[in-house]
């Protein structure tokens, strides 16, 4: 089993910047892939990156992958999510999940955090 929380998000405005952070717990994470997804009100959830947890190497949504940045720290078995330049259409449930590297789906998910850019 893999345990994800989410934490980090919050009310900000247009233009501002904000890291939201997923702290992992249970298994070993060094065959497993992680990712940042978010969600919309009235939206499909939708990918924003992943990162194979071992030896890090991100992929990113090609729409994303200008503002977004993904890291991970892995000692405290944490990833990140770096957003700059936050618009209003960037409010979401930004949420972490992981998968086994060898798995179709992501079958492990947090319970996500709030992010509103708003002036």
């Amino acid at each position: 089993q893999v345990q994800l929380v989410e934490s980090g998000g919050g009310l900000v405005q247009p233009g501002d910047s904000l890291r939201l952070s997923c702290v992992i717990s249970g298994r070993t994470l060094s065959n497993y892939i992680m990712a940042w997804f978010r969600q919309a009100p009235g939206k499909e959830r939708e990918v924003i990156g992943s990162i194979r947890w071992s030896p890090g190497i991100t992929k990113y949504v090609d729409s994303m992958k200008d503002r977004f940045t993904m890291s991970r720290d892995v000692a405290t078995k944490t990833m990140y999510l770096q957003m700059s330049a936050l618009k209003p259409e960037d409010t979401a449930l930004y949420y972490c999940a992981a998968k086994h590297f060898a798995s179709d789906a992501y079958g492990y998910w947090g319970q996500g955090t709030q992010v509103t850019v708003s002036s």
